[in-house]
């Protein structure tokens, strides 16, 4: 799918889109489609399908089978969310809102597409939000840091090196499951880490002018997604659901607490 000016990889999970209630989602930075079915950590799918909603879900530009560019600028979040904008014009009515949703770099693409355009979001469901506001500093630095590591020594040193650093203490009885496996070319991947570390949330002035429902899943002991950025957009979003998992298998029970969320929307 062309969306402005790149091409785009994206599952579109109904004959008819628009027809019916539906979710856009976003995976997390420097992951894909391709890794979240791997990982199937979410049950976004499953929990789609058991409350009747069509689901759409892409690969951002330079990630997974998605084109990319060579502008930092355009890896930015609010600049994603105007791609996430494009493909929901592209597939259903410009008034028609859905839900959106998205993990990680997910999230923040929906937070900043619903400031931007509350008019095309329903509700909204953030997975594991980033850091963001006071906690970005070190993740700035981290990804600056990341991104001359990559041009210096190739995206192999980069993944080796990461898989090498501690994993958070949620992943202890299934480290397989936090292997860091990048989905995207050694060429742009310094160029996205660059956008990454230029982005923030939105500020407590935009969240909290925003009316539409919002189910937020955070989880504990990771300092990349930390508890407090989940809790500050609970206080900041004026109609939210907050759940916090201590362990893998909550983690992996979000999917029936998405499909409650869905059905409750009407």
């Amino acid at each position: 799918m062309l969306i402005n000016g790149v091409e785009l990889g994206v599952d579109v999970g109904v004959d008819d889109p628009g027809n019916g209630p539906m979710m856009l989602w976003g995976h997390g930075l420097t992951s894909s489609r391709a890794n979240e079915d791997a990982r199937n950590l979410f049950a976004i799918k499953t929990a789609a399908s058991a409350a009747g909603y069509g689901l759409v879900r892409y690969d951002a530009r330079g990630h997974g089978t998605s084109e990319g560019t060579r502008d930092s600028a355009h890896y930015r979040w609010d600049s994603l969310a105007q791609d996430a904008l494009a493909v929901l014009h592209t597939l259903a009515r410009p008034a028609t809102p859905w839900v959106v949703g998205g993990a990680s770099m997910g999230a923040a693409t929906t937070l900043h597409l619903a400031v931007a355009h509350p008019e095309v979001v329903a509700a909204m469901i953030l997975v594991i939000p980033p850091t963001a506001w006071a906690t970005r500093a070190a993740q700035r630095e981290q990804y600056q840091k990341g991104a001359e590591f990559v041009r210096q020594r190739g995206k192999a040193a980069y993944v080796a090196a990461a898989n090498l650093m501690p994993i958070i203490a949620l992943f202890a009885d299934d480290p397989d499951a936090a292997r860091f496996v990048p989905d995207i070319t050694e060429a742009l991947l310094p160029i996205v880490l660059e956008g990454a570390a230029s982005s923030d949330l939105p500020n407590e002035d935009e969240l909290r002018a925003l009316s539409m429902p919002t189910l937020i899943l955070a989880w504990d002991t990771d300092p990349g997604h930390p508890v407090v950025t989940a809790q500050r957009l609970a206080e900041y979003l004026p109609h939210n659901e907050l759940h916090v998992a201590a362990t893998l298998a909550q983690v992996r029970g979000w999917g029936p607490a998405i499909t409650h969320f869905l059905q409750g929307l009407g």
